[in-house]
């Protein structure tokens, strides 16, 4: 009669034990610490405005402000920067529209009284991005959905953008990927949102 060998198994499950905890120590990354912020700028009211714009089926356009937002350009410890921008829904005008105006903060758009906030936060960036120009990705959240979204920075006309100058950008969203789907048999897909701000110092 054959002697029955032990399984591999019976040795090697042993052994995976043995060296569990090192490998799990290398494996396994430890969560970053949080991004602390060393100072703020807010947002300069004379001279920042917010808006959107976007396309009838039959190429007319439709141009729209945000007149009541909050925020601001926060100076973290490692010296990048990050930008939160907060825009009311229910503040939103269509210039020399009210039925627009109505329609865009109606339930069938923006839906004012159930999303009554945009919010873009940033990903940290280098403070030279305003200088150069270029692409700055952040969180979108709006009409209940977030999304990472991409916006442009144009190149700044003076040495000082923000201070001297307006810092001036804009991205383009679909309204498939929030839910913004009424009218769409008279609005076209894309809304670009823009931006002119400069800052202010927050008082400490």
């Amino acid at each position: 009669m054959r002697e029955r060998r032990p399984h591999p198994a019976r040795f090697l499950l042993p052994c995976l034990l043995a060296f569990w905890p090192a490998w799990a120590q290398e494996t396994v990354a430890a969560p970053e610490p949080p991004v602390v912020s060393a100072s703020s700028r807010t947002f300069d009211p004379h001279h920042t405005r917010f808006g959107f714009e976007l396309r009838t089926r039959w190429g007319q356009r439709v141009a729209g402000v945000f007149p009541q937002y909050e925020g601001e350009v926060s100076t973290l410890a490692d010296g990048r920067h990050r930008v939160r921008i907060v825009l009311r829904t229910d503040g939103v005008v269509v210039a020399g529209s009210d039925r627009y105006t109505a329609l865009a903060r109606g339930p069938n758009f923006f839906d004012a009284q159930r999303y009554p906030y945009i919010e873009f936060v940033s990903e940290p960036h280098p403070d030279t991005l305003v200088r150069t120009g270029g692409r700055m990705r952040g969180r979108l959240s709006m009409h209940g959905v977030t999304r990472m979204e991409t916006f442009t920075l144009s190149r700044p006309e003076c040495d000082e953008p923000g201070r001297d100058c307006d810092v001036i950008a804009s991205g383009s969203i679909s309204r498939d990927d929030y839910g913004l789907d009424g009218w769409q048999f008279a609005l076209a897909d894309r809304v670009r949102f823009m931006l002119r701000v400069r800052l202010v110092e927050t008082a400490p």
